[in-house]
């Protein structure tokens, strides 16, 4: 099988992947692709796999769901179909399960067994990927604060005065350096890397609350934008602290820069395992044939 065809299944793959919630095959969708003509064929591949989940610890019913399908078989008339959905899992099973001669059952190895990796790093990472998401989204919201500041005549030394009183009243009366301090986070960097995802969320909620009122109420200068963002956390925090969460009180979050390090080094991982997934698989390929 060339690179191209290769390609072209894993295209395929993708292709025929179902979305609800979870991601999902059907098997009737996929036995043709791995090389099987027919169902009665494929079916003791999908007994296989669900022995082998079995075994494994896994829950059967998990990711091997039976159900029931209306199919066309003329231009009007339909009937009603057995099927089975695959979890991704299940899909990475049934290709260990298959037959090894089959081109299409050695590279959907490589590309269930990679596409599984993905799946449950990103389920790892999601709290972290938020995070990173909202951390992203307070530093847009940050430079439309300072943008709006400095067109209504705060210079940099007042915008950073500003914040600062801003993250007084977030923190329960606690200096931005204060902060830092109890955090253990250096001075030279900025407390929102290591802030918690709740505490970034109500930053940002703070800051655009500042915006939008300073713009309905016109408001210039250092002393009435200061104000206006004194209450804007004060209210942010009155909310948080009416479900018990004190800001000030929440335990340091890892360093946003050291995250977004290990997802690029992961990403760099997981390509460098489908590569070698995939050179596995033409290998087994050429076996084959040999």
């Amino acid at each position: 099988m060339e690179q191209g065809q290769l390609e072209l299944l894993a295209k395929t793959l993708d292709d025929i992947k179902h979305q609800n919630g979870v991601e999902f095959w059907y098997a009737r969708e996929l036995f043709s692709i791995l090389g099987y003509s027919r169902w009665d064929s494929f079916e003791p591949v999908i007994r296989r796999a669900k022995e082998a989940c079995e075994n494994a610890g896994g829950s059967i019913s998990d990711h091997f769901q039976d159900v029931t399908k209306m199919v066309k078989i003329g231009s009007e008339a339909q009937r009603e179909t057995q099927d089975i959905k695959l979890t991704r899992y299940a899909c990475y099973l049934v290709t260990i399960n298959g037959d090894p001669r089959k081109e299409e059952i050695a590279f959907a190895q490589a590309y269930f067994v990679t596409q599984t990796r993905k799946v449950e790093i990103l389920q790892e990472r999601m709290a972290e990927l938020d995070r990173i998401d909202a951390r992203e989204k307070l530093k847009v919201t940050e430079k439309e604060f300072s943008n709006m500041a400095f067109s209504r005549g705060v210079d940099s030394k007042g915008i950073g005065e500003i914040r600062a009183k801003g993250d007084e009243a977030l923190f329960g009366g606690k200096t931005t350096d204060e902060m830092k301090r109890k955090l253990g986070v250096s001075a030279r960097k900025p407390l929102a890397d290591h802030l918690p995802n709740v505490t970034l969320k109500a930053k940002d909620l703070a800051t655009a609350i500042t915006i939008e009122k300073t713009r309905q109420e016109n408001l210039s200068g250092k002393n009435e934008i200061r104000n206006e963002h004194i209450t804007s956390n004060t209210n942010v925090r009155g909310a948080l602290t009416k479900t018990g969460i004190y800001p000030e009180s929440l335990p340091p979050a890892e360093d946003i820069k050291k995250i977004e390090s290990k997802h690029r080094k992961e990403t760099k991982a997981l390509q460098k395992k489908q590569k070698e997934e995939l050179e596995k698989a033409s290998k087994k390929i050429t076996d084959i044939h040999q």
